[in-house]
């Protein structure tokens, strides 16, 4: 089983790209973040023709989430509990089988102590009490997407030039490491405790091909899973692409435990 989470800022620009990408690396379950676009305008007949299911909530030019599947998902949700309805559209979640899977698309808060930076711990605040909640229901728990945190200074390319900016900052952290402390575990960092690997990279001043990016795309499992889990990897090629997004896919392995 396959599941992978991918921010690919603008399906209408992606789509051809996350077609290619999904024949070639046939990923049961897909998160993707960033999608910009309203409902009436999602690509559904050309993700079916792909073999895919999804549920999905978008808005034009900003934001938007989908949860893609070989499988018809169950249960789905596309606002997270407590905040508006007509907010912005970063949240979708659905079971499948036994496991619960959540797709985010955290804010990136734009400067410490901005507003957005404010707006953003907020959000987090009530990410971390719907998924408290969750895991007292739910056993097998998936939480994947675009976090923009970089949890360590391992993630960082150059941590003395981020220290105290936006992504890495104390207080973002903070929050995540509240999250992992409902026992939500990082995949990738389990998977590969040593290794330096980013997920995104601002497209200028060449910093994908000078690998100065960060680790801000994430997979984290509920320890049930985390036993199912057998590899965890970026797929870079993607990011290779003409006018790529500025974020490669995190592809995860697991064995067919994870939905039993």
């Amino acid at each position: 089983m396959l599941v992978a989470t991918w921010n690919v800022n603008s399906l209408r620009v992606r789509l051809p790209q996350l077609l290619d990408w999904l024949a070639q690396a046939a990923p049961d379950i897909v998160g993707l973040q960033e999608t910009k676009v309203v409902d009436e305008d999602f690509p559904r007949a050309e993700l079916a023709q792909a073999g895919y299911h999804a549920v999905f909530t978008g808005q034009r030019t900003y934001n938007g989430v989908a949860l893609l599947s070989r499988e018809l998902a169950s249960a789905p949700l596309i606002a997270l509990p407590g905040r508006p309805p007509d907010e912005q559209r970063r949240f979708v979640a659905a079971d499948f089988g036994t496991l619960h899977v959540v797709n985010a698309y955290v804010p990136n808060g734009s400067a410490v102590g901005s507003e957005k930076y404010a707006y953003k711990l907020n959000w987090l605040g009530d990410f971390r009490a719907y998924l408290e909640g969750v895991l007292a229901e739910h056993a097998k728990v998936l939480v994947m997407g675009d976090f923009n945190i970089a949890p360590a200074d391992i993630d960082v390319h150059d941590p003395a030039a981020w220290k105290g900016q936006v992504l890495v900052s104390d207080a973002e952290r903070a929050a995540l490491a509240d999250i992992a402390a409902l026992g939500l575990h990082d995949t990738f960092r389990h998977l590969n405790p040593d290794t330096q690997a980013f997920t995104w990279w601002d497209y200028r001043a060449a910093a994908f091909r000078r690998n100065q990016g960060l680790r801000i795309d994430h997979i984290l499992a509920s320890a049930p899973v985390l036993a199912a889990c057998r590899a965890c990897r970026v797929e870079l090629d993607v990011r290779r692409a003409e006018r790529p997004s500025d974020h490669a896919p995190l592809l995860l392995e697991l064995d067919d435990t994870a939905t039993a």
